[in-house]
């Protein structure tokens, strides 16, 4: 890959990356709620889901997703149906009490990172992503080492966002300190987590 295709890769790479979706959504969310060190951390989850496709999509597979209506529809229900229930889950939490946030009384952070795994697996979406934009900027003579440096760029952004949405989040904490409020912010997120689902729900294999 040369210099030229990779600077115009980058910020193109980096808009999908702070895209406001369910990931970002849930790093914000964990971030007003649990803390901005620990949303970073639980995000680590999304990172692995995105380095397995980015692997899967450079041998190809990914290429079986978008073609298999059967299989894009199982992941798609099967992604949509973790975002409904964790939107729901949102909407019937209570607001944390903030003394818990400076405790042990927290979500474990296996649990959350679990939460950030399955819901960027469940979105068919994202691997679509790695092999419908990756290719466009594929060194043909340099395959292996192009999607290499693709897929590590893309990770490293991802790192950035997650810090921004958890920063965010926590911001939002400190300005947000009456259980009402916090209660309302649960309220917002959960909608629109629940939203997301219902989006992933209606998304259509892409047909070319």
């Amino acid at each position: 890959m040369s210099l030229d295709t990779y600077l115009v890769f980058l910020p193109a790479c980096f808009a999908i990356n702070m895209a406001f979706g369910p990931n970002n959504l849930l790093s914000l969310t964990n971030g007003a709620r649990e803390g901005v060190w620990r949303a970073t951390a639980a995000a680590g989850g999304r990172l692995v889901a995105f380095a397995i496709m980015i692997v899967i999509a450079a041998l190809g597979l990914g290429a079986v997703l978008a073609t298999s209506e059967m299989l894009f529809s199982v992941v798609k229900w099967a992604g949509a149906a973790y975002l409904v229930y964790l939107g729901f889950r949102l909407l019937r939490a209570g607001a944390p009490e903030l003394s818990a946030l400076e405790t042990n009384a927290r979500t474990p952070l296996g649990r959350l990172a679990l939460q950030e795994f399955w819901v960027a697996a469940g979105n068919p979406k994202a691997i679509l992503v790695f092999t419908a934009f990756f290719p466009q900027f594929l060194d043909g003579g340099n395959y292996a080492l192009s999607f290499l440096v693709m897929g590590a760029t893309f990770i490293a952004l991802e790192v950035v966002a997650i810090a921004a949405y958890a920063a965010f989040g926590g911001r939002l904490r400190s300005l947000t300190r009456g259980q009402r409020t916090l209660k309302l912010f649960n309220r917002v997120s959960g909608s629109l987590m629940i939203g997301f689902g219902v989006m992933l729900a209606l998304t259509r294999r892409p047909t070319a």
